[in-house]
């Protein structure tokens, strides 16, 4: 199966969640340890190791703060 890395561009993520919801490996959660500089929690990836780049978050990202990348 396909690997993949997810980069999060997390001073611009409002913590929607729509990520997290679309998700097929459970990878994502909303970062509640976190505040960003617009007062956010943000995204982040829990666990990176079972991202399969579906890309299914970037697509669902309404404010296009996700990167996916393949690895080979």
């Amino acid at each position: 199966m396909a690997k993949g890395r997810i980069e999060f561009e997390e001073s611009r993520c409002k913590g929607c969640g729509l990520c997290v919801t679309v998700c097929p490996k459970d990878v994502i959660e909303i970062n509640k340890d976190v505040i960003n500089v617009k007062g956010y929690s943000p995204a982040h990836a829990a666990r990176p190791e079972d991202c399969i780049a579906c890309q299914n978050c970037a697509i669902t990202c309404p404010d296009s703060v996700i990167s996916v990348f393949k690895i080979s």
